[in-house]
């Protein structure tokens, strides 16, 4: 916390904090892996500049820069003698002066790690999960910045996920405002029709997910075909396959979208392909990528 290293149970913040009130904070998702190299932690840096960025969007002055962020990352996870786990840096304001207006609160940033299994189920990696298309639409580019990792802005994901849960999903698929497939809760969107790769865009709403980019990357190496559009709701209940990805989800397989089969209703070719390939990646078992991969 604030460059110290804290035990976790110390780890804690004024309920006058800004952030809890209005929601001015930024975050990220990231995680380490036991390699076969040794811990390793992926796209830090990438992570850690996309962190700055969504600082940077929301007018937060980070006090500490992206190599620092980094160097504090690989530190937290070396002292809890993690081979394996989640990281989650978060940036925001702080317990200061009380109003809307963040000018005299200061920022706070904390680097927590953790273990954490597969987010939306093992089973789920391998035969896919049971999604919705949400009643809560993504918000709006007009609304809020859609290119920042923000924490209000998951007050909207939250909403759409719960209302999965309670309807016997596992996740939900949000609609930007103009009626177009954009994310899921906290995960990226890929459909396959007629063995092309489909993305919406950044555009679209959508969060510019790294593990989206990795995923990218991975199908245009493997020779798939790939292209950023917008999709319309129809398009993934006739799509022969679909999948999340994130840092959490990883390459998650979709198996159905409001009770409609998507394909085999499984895991599809082109997902596993790319699920495999990302799985050898991050395990350090493919040297092309060792670049993604900062071990320590």
């Amino acid at each position: 916390m604030n460059g110290k290293l804290i035990p976790w149970d110390e780890a804690r913040v004024h309920v006058l904090t800004h952030a809890l009130h209005y929601g001015t904070g930024v975050f990220e998702g990231i995680k380490c892996y036991d390699t076969v190299k040794g811990p390793a932690i992926f796209r830090l840096q990438e992570h850690m500049q996309r962190l700055t960025s969504s600082a940077k969007i929301y007018r937060m002055p980070m006090p500490f820069s992206v190599d620092e962020l980094c160097a504090a990352a690989e530190e937290t996870v070396k002292v809890n003698n993690l081979k394996e786990c989640y990281i989650r840096p978060i940036a925001f304001r702080g317990y200061g002066e009380m109003g809307v207006n963040p000018a005299r609160n200061p920022m706070d940033v904390s680097i927590i790690v953790w273990k954490w299994g597969a987010y939306l189920g093992e089973e789920g990696m391998e035969k896919g999960i049971r999604t919705m298309i949400s009643s809560w639409q993504r918000i709006d580019t007009r609304s809020l910045p859609t290119h920042a990792k923000a924490c209000g802005h998951y007050m909207n994901s939250v909403l759409a996920k719960q209302e999965a849960l309670d309807l016997g999903f596992d996740e939900a698929i949000m609609l930007n405002s103009h009626g177009m497939l954009c994310e899921g809760s906290g995960e990226n969107l890929f459909i396959v029709k007629d063995g092309v790769l489909i993305t919406p865009p950044p555009s679209a709403g959508a969060l510019p997910g790294i593990t989206r980019e990795s995923a990218i990357t991975i199908a245009r190496d493997i020779g798939i075909d790939f292209v950023t559009r917008d999709i319309i709701r129809e398009e993934i209940f006739l799509a022969d396959e679909a999948f999340f990805t994130g840092t959490a989800a990883e390459i998650t397989p979709i198996r159905e979208v409001d009770g409609r089969a998507i394909g085999n209703n499984g895991r599809g070719e082109i997902t596993k392909k790319i699920q495999t390939k990302y799985f050898d990646i991050v395990n350090g078992k493919d040297e092309k990528y060792h670049h993604w991969l900062g071990f320590i």
